[in-house]
């Protein structure tokens, strides 16, 4: 049996397409592996959101140069957009450039040589080897923030059928898995295109009828799209996780409008207390820029006491990274040294770091309920309701299963216990 292997950079919307790519190699006889000189088919799933990211993707194409004998070599991702002749013209190597989500060019690409059958549905998932999935519902942004390069290169927002996602979700239940994560660039703006207008509380509320489905996430979401129906189901429907990604950006009014991202820090912070009020036990989790154009020390002070304040129990913080083609690329001058972002970025991780510690030890002794995902360095390991990673050891196979956790370790990153007993 030929082998593929799949290398996957950036989003949880580029694993999902990677999962998709998979089973879609899967149905036609092609099996993982490990090591892409090993493989047949190798297929690179690319991220450009910042520079380090499109480095990583660069130095990968090129290292696979040597290995390329008889192999094809495919590149998919957010690197792949309309001017794909200067793709080929940098890799010549590469066989298939595809966009995200282009699924079907990939299936035509292989039919069109004899390795695959006509007519497969390359955009079918028949199975997922994991108790969760990623679920796309929603492609693209209308946003246009002024950093950031995805609306770019996935292009305008493009909703699927709620009926498409409700089925697919149906299928993921039938085939062993009992959590998904539902996923778009703004997953909020979720229906606004289709001609019934379902939005994403409709949505929650149809998954949350699927017999076998136990959880529900959702993400990226965005703070202007955040309305009170949709807190409202968060809270009523039993199924929804009580976790939240809410992207910040930055604590000060000029920089977010700078970085045009509709909202004032006031009304940031309004939400997050209406949100809390609603549901008192979420998660909270945040990303925050550091050194945006124009960014002085007194406005990274504003985000870094705000960060202080509002207490997440995740911050992802990025410096920030020019992206050609973007407004801020072309309208302002990256006049923050690397050096400073860099102490930014330290200062905020530091702070970070002291809050996890005080949130996740008010879970020593707890016991919390754990979806077991797998086996990681000799422990089980899985996740709360709320996101957060839990080790256990113990000598029965627990994957897939819900376990009660006693809580005997906490770290900013993780816990550490011992299982209590299967609660499901």
């Amino acid at each position: 049996m030929p082998n593929y292997h799949i290398w996957t950079i950036g989003c949880q919307m580029n694993k999902a397409d990677s999962e998709q790519i998979s089973s879609y190699l899967e149905q036609i006889g092609y099996r993982p592996c490990p090591k892409p000189e090993e493989a047949e088919i190798i297929v690179l799933n690319s991220c450009v959101v910042r520079q380090s990211a499109e480095d990583r993707v660069n130095n990968k194409i090129n290292a696979l140069k040597s290995l390329k004998r008889g192999k094809i070599l495919a590149l998919t991702g957010c690197i792949v957009d309309s001017r794909v002749d200067g793709l080929r013209d940098r890799f010549p190597h590469v066989d298939l450039f595809f966009a995200p989500q282009a699924f079907s060019e990939l299936s035509q690409f292989l039919e069109d040589r004899g390795l695959a059958p006509k007519g497969l549905d390359s955009g079918l998932i028949t199975h997922r080897p994991k108790p969760s999935a990623f679920v796309n519902i929603i492609q693209g942004c209308n946003n246009f923030c002024s950093y950031c390069i995805v609306p770019y290169r996935r292009g305008r927002e493009r909703s699927r059928p709620m009926a498409e996602v409700v089925r697919e979700v149906e299928v993921l239940v039938s085939s062993g898995v009992t959590e998904v994560t539902l996923l778009g660039q703004n997953v909020d703006s979720f229906g606004h295109d289709l001609q019934a207008k379902p939005s994403l509380a409709d949505l929650l509320t149809e998954l949350n009828r699927i017999n076998g489905l136990a959880r529900i996430r959702f993400l990226t979401s965005h703070p202007k799209d955040m309305n009170s129906h949709l807190i409202e189901r968060m809270a009523r429907l039993e199924k929804v996780c009580e976790h939240l990604s809410l992207p910040i950006q930055a604590g000060d009014n000029d920089i977010l409008q700078a970085m045009r991202r509709g909202y004032t820090v006031e009304q940031y912070v309004g939400l997050i207390q209406r949100i809390r009020q609603s549901i008192p036990h979420i998660a909270l989790s945040t990303d925050v820029i550091v050194g945006f154009p124009g960014e002085s020390e007194g406005q990274f002070r504003k985000t870094y006491d705000l960060l202080g304040d509002l207490r997440f129990d995740t911050v992802h913080v990025a410096c920030y990274s020019p992206r050609q083609g973007t407004i801020a690329a072309r309208k302002l001058n990256d006049d923050v040294s690397a050096a400073e972002k860099v102490r930014r970025r330290e200062m905020v991780e530091g702070l970070q770091e002291c809050i996890a510690t005080e949130i996740n030890g008010k879970l020593l002794g707890q016991i919390v309920e754990v979806l077991v995902e797998g086996r990681e360095k000799g422990k089980w390991c899985g996740r709360t309701r709320t996101d957060k990673l839990v080790f256990f050891v113990d000598e029965a196979v627990h994957t897939g299963q819900f376990v009660n956790v006693k809580i005997e370790k906490t770290s900013p990153w993780s816990l550490q216990g011992i299982i209590a007993g299967q609660s499901k």
